[in-house]
């Protein structure tokens, strides 16, 4: 098993890649996002029928339309004359890194962080489903949290949003930690990451203990919480090029998983998970007891699970692509019958889907270029529509004609694939489509538009 350390010298794996990073100057680094309706908290309502909208987080670029972050509703119901089309979009001020979203427990709120000035947006989408309004700002996370930074992962527990955090105010590396709220925004607690000087009771199973974050879920009938990490504030707002060529700052990615104690918060175990493992995916049939992550920089899937003693483990399980071509795997989505696992990979602009009957021998059998980059992939509940995003920070997206920003549909009907529409955010002067939730109107009551859409509560506790 390759240790990920990022020695340049003495890691040829990494040699080889920043080797071939060093020939494509005009692409940049990647990170992975979460965005489907399978990713959702199990503590939350589902759309399993037809959704009415998708709500895009979307990174303002300078020099397009108003350069600000906003939040983006595109029509996504066929019965609608709104289909695939522009509904709303509501600038919340300013560039902050727009990054992760996320819904509260009770699907009133859509939580939206900025990675670079730490501020949180919260979105009502309630009221009216076609045209949110931003209800409140956090603007003193980092004081609050105790140093904080980079707001990414916001998820739901039950009447909490747990937020992950990227890095930390004093070196602005990757160590950080879990910060909690109430739904409507009051500071709880701060969780910090377990390290090799500060292990908060967790026990190591391998070599690292970086106390690095990125992703959060949890299986609430196992008391599980999972953790992955990424890398901090100095990695992620550089300059692509000029980390390439900066061998500290490639040794500061993370090379872990957590498994906590979801009740207490308190981590159990640290498992080494070499490469920047990025988005975490959970099984839904209540007899499945594991969960998925890919690694950005060794485009491996990694299968964290419960063994026959009831302990957790962790183990890689297949490649992504060929993994000498650094085909970079970023979001992943898994169906909800815990079949198949969409995985994208940001150089090739493509997603692949690996068949996961068996958990442990994930087999690729399905394959399509989506755009020439690729970052996020939302799936409805059915599997049947997949949608596709593809900005990934502002300064690590690719370069002119490369630099593809659009949002696409795609029907799946268990063979292949098919574009249902597409739209330009550059030419729509809206910037960089980054995150996608889905809304509906049949979510609450009183709402007066029709829809085909319907809801289920998930009783996985």
């Amino acid at each position: 098993m390759l240790k990920m350390n990022f020695n340049l010298k003495k890691n040829n794996k990494m040699k080889n890649l920043c080797v071939f990073f060093g020939t494509l100057s005009s692409i940049l680094f990647v990170t992975g996002i979460s965005a489907d309706e399978t990713c959702q908290s199990p503590y939350m309502a589902k759309i399993v029928g037809q959704e009415d909208y998708v709500y895009v987080w979307t990174l303002g670029q300078q020099g397009v339309g108003d350069e600000q972050d906003k939040l983006v509703t595109i029509g996504a119901n066929p019965a609608s004359p709104l289909y695939g089309k522009v509904i709303n979009s509501l600038s919340v001020g300013g560039r902050n890194e727009a990054h992760h979203s996320g819904f509260t427990d009770d699907r009133q709120y859509l939580w939206a962080g900025g990675l670079d000035t730490n501020r949180i947006f919260i979105f009502d989408v309630h009221t009216d489903p076609s045209k949110p309004t931003l209800s409140k700002t956090i603007t003193d996370f980092v004081a609050t949290s105790g140093g904080v930074v980079g707001p990414h992962t916001t998820y739901a527990l039950p009447g909490r949003m747990m937020i992950t955090g990227l890095s930390n105010n004093t070196d602005h590396s990757g160590r950080t930690a879990l910060v909690e709220y109430t739904n409507d925004g009051k500071y709880i607690a701060t969780h910090w990451m377990p390290t090799d000087n500060a292990l908060r009771g967790a026990v190591k199973a391998g070599e690292f203990a970086d106390g690095y974050g990125y992703d959060i879920r949890v299986l609430p009938r196992r008391n599980l919480m999972l953790t992955s990490s990424f890398t901090g504030w100095s990695n992620y707002m550089m300059d692509f090029g000029k980390m390439l060529k900066d061998p500290e700052a490639m040794k500061r990615f993370g090379n872990t998983v957590v498994q906590w104690n979801l009740h207490t918060r308190q981590p159990k175990k640290v498992f080494d998970v070499p490469g920047a493992p990025l988005e975490i995916r959970c099984a839904w049939d209540p007899n499945h007891n594991y969960c998925f992550t890919t690694t950005a920089l060794t485009s491996k899937i990694w299968l964290i699970y419960e063994d026959e003693k009831g302990e957790w483990q962790a183990k890689a399980v297949a490649d992504v692509g060929e993994p000498a071509k650094i085909p970079l795997p970023v979001d992943i989505s898994i169906q909800s019958n815990d079949k198949m696992l969409w995985v994208n990979t940001f150089m090739d602009g493509t997603t692949r889907a690996f068949d996961i009957s068996d958990p442990f021998n994930p087999k690729q059998v399905y394959e399509k270029q989506i755009g020439k980059q690729i970052n996020m992939v939302s799936s409805s509940w059915d599997g049947k529509r997949l949608y596709y995003t593809t900005s990934l920070l502002a300064n690590w997206d690719k370069k002119g004609k490369d630099n593809d920003q659009f949002l696409k549909l795609y029907h799946w009907d268990g063979k292949q694939l098919t574009e249902q529409f597409k739209i330009d955010f550059t030419k729509a002067k809206l910037g960089r489509p980054h995150q996608m939730r889905f809304g509906a109107n049949s979510l609450y009551s009183g709402r007066s538009q029709p829809t085909s859409s319907s809801i289920a509560l998930n009783t996985q506790n």
